[in-house]
């Protein structure tokens, strides 16, 4: 029962905040989960940003926060390559943020298409994003040995006025161009509640993903045998139930809606 849960993984980009505005009932519901001796940790495939940069963000929006709230694709890739690509170097296409919150796990980081011993390329949502990388991605995807990787498969970001191309966008338009199709770290792979569960001191059965998204969100609580949370503040609607493979275990019009069940 939801009633039950303890441990909330939220999305954060049409779940829980549009842009930089904390959608109506979610500060509340935060604060009620850690009154009620639960924990809620944001897993977002938004790497974009830094956690010390979702930190700064949170508080802006009147929410007290610290890294133990959140793991991010950038998280998330880090560790896999810690575990996958150790020593090795990586190009990647993203934020500055993400590079340097890549660089603070330790990860050999390189934005220079001409470095010589490229292994991967890490293709990440990036609102930096310019012509000139995705051409020396191309280049170095058609012209070397190296191993294709992604931080998330979201094709679309939420914000205020409607949706922008998120990582999955960037990475069909490579594709197209290359040929290669990349590994994808973040949601729906279960490396994000793996981390979550392994920080906090709940279990499966207390445990639930919220989130606006069938293909990530819902799928990453299906693959990780944990109950989910469809809200319909952002790219799923009510009529996508009938065509997604994606079981929700719950739906519910907006985060206002879900505290109020959980509560009751």
């Amino acid at each position: 029962m939801l009633s039950e849960k303890k441990l909330f993984l939220f999305d954060i980009d049409g779940t829980v905040a549009l842009g930089d505005v904390l959608l109506p009932g979610a500060a509340e519901f935060f604060q009620e989960i850690k009154e009620r001796g639960g924990q809620f940790v944001f897993i977002t495939n938004n790497s974009t940003k830094s956690i010390a940069d979702y930190i700064k963000k949170f508080r802006q929006m009147g929410v007290s926060t610290d890294p133990q709230n959140f793991v991010t694709a950038s998280t998330a890739s880090a560790s896999w390559l810690r575990q996958h690509a150790a020593g090795k170097t990586i190009y990647t296409l993203g934020t500055r943020s993400l590079i340097r919150e890549l660089e603070g796990h330790g990860i050999r980081v390189t934005t220079d298409p001409d470095t010589q011993d490229i292994s991967f390329v890490l293709v990440a949502y990036d609102s930096e994003l310019t012509y000139k990388k995705l051409t020396d991605t191309c280049r170095i995807l058609q012209t070397r040995p190296v191993t294709f990787l992604a931080t998330n498969p979201d094709l679309v970001c939420p914000v205020p006025f409607g949706y922008v191309p998120d990582c999955g966008s960037i990475c069909q338009m490579i594709t197209n161009a290359t040929g290669q199709v990349p590994h994808y770290i973040g949601k729906p792979s279960t490396d994000m509640v793996d981390i979550a569960l392994r920080e906090n001191p709940f279990t499966k059965e207390e445990t639930v993903i919220v989130g606006d998204r069938f293909y990530t969100d819902i799928a990453c609580g299906n693959a990780s045998g944990v109950e989910t949370v469809l809200v319909l503040t952002g790219e799923a609607k009510k009529t996508d139930t009938m065509i997604h493979t994606y079981s929700p275990t719950y739906i519910f019009d907006s985060i206002k809606e879900v505290k109020k069940a959980w509560k009751n």
